[in-house]
């Protein structure tokens, strides 16, 4: 984890101010692994370690005991998913202190594994290495990729045995389509892509119009973008109102787009009967899924 602050606080700082921060998650660390194994924590030097609890006090105060877990996240990636629905989640999740991210893959190593668009993402471990017990299991969505990873019998027992023990089940857009085939959402409200969010109803599932859905341990977001609306709200269960509302600051995600719309019912008639007709076939091959 403090590799992964340490870049993002180095695309944010300057170096003249990076210290104290760094620092300041070192101590955290050293507090934390104190507390786990009864050891005392190392001294550090007397100016970084006064501004380190300075910001320590402050981070207490606002965001209480939010401010550092231990959460094991592990997020499947396989070939041709969408990037942005692994990436927007990813940021927010990648800056919770003291999580460790899992970026899993569908195959047998740990080659970097390219999206429907052609973005690579390198993963960091094989599904047959990570973690059996999870703090929040994440299935990003696609079209092809998706559709084969759901008739993939390793990879669809792999979210079953994660699943049966996670914190929290989760995905966003037609990644619900891969929870459902694993059998995860029958009698659970659920959302996915608008394309094949009906679709869910073959599988059990109930099926909701709305950008972030919760049903007990289940998680499931909207289309591609509602991956960010999905990964805050999760923040806000794992750490708290205080927490999420700084990620969402840090990231400054305040969407005002020129071209108001991303739904069926605010965009224009044209358009979505083109998408609508567009998108059609996609929906039956999902709705094939469910009856194979």
């Amino acid at each position: 984890m403090t590799t992964n602050r340490r870049t993002i606080l180095q695309g944010l700082t300057g170096a003249a101010i990076l210290a104290p921060y760094l620092a300041l998650e070192q101590a955290m660390a050293a507090q934390a692994d104190s507390v786990s194994t009864g050891a005392p924590a190392k001294p550090e030097p007397t100016e970084q370690k006064a501004m380190a609890y300075q910001h320590m006090e402050a981070m207490h105060r606002v965001l209480g005991p939010g401010l550092w877990g231990q959460e094991q996240i592990a997020m499947l990636v396989y070939p041709k998913f969408t990037a942005l629905d692994l990436v927007g989640p990813h940021y927010f999740f990648a800056c919770l202190f003291g999580a460790k991210v899992h970026l899993v893959t569908t195959e047998k190593d740990l080659s970097p594994v390219m999206s429907d668009l052609g973005l690579a993402i390198t993963p960091t471990v094989t599904m047959a290495d990570a973690p059996k017990d999870l703090d929040v299991l994440f299935v990003p969505g696609g079209t092809e990729g998706t559709l084969s990873v759901m008739g993939r019998t390793d990879t669809m027992a792999w979210i079953r045995d994660r699943a049966a023990r996670a914190k929290h089940i989760t995905s966003v857009c037609t990644g619900s389509m891969v929870l459902a085939k694993a059998g995860l959402l029958k009698g659970k409200r659920a959302t996915s892509h608008w394309v094949a969010r009906d679709v869910l109803a073959d599988f059990g599932a109930i099926p909701v119009n709305e950008r972030v859905v919760k049903d007990g341990n289940i998680l499931t977001g909207a289309g591609v973008s509602a991956g960010l609306d999905f990964a805050i709200a999760l923040v806000e269960q794992l750490r708290g109102r205080a927490y999420a509302e700084a990620l969402v600051l840090q990231g400054e995600y305040a969407p005002d787009p020129s071209i108001k719309g991303g739904t069926l019912a605010t965009t224009s008639a044209p358009v979505g009967e083109m998408m609508s007709e567009m998108f059609a076939p996609v929906a039956g091959m999902f709705r094939a899924m469910a009856k194979a």
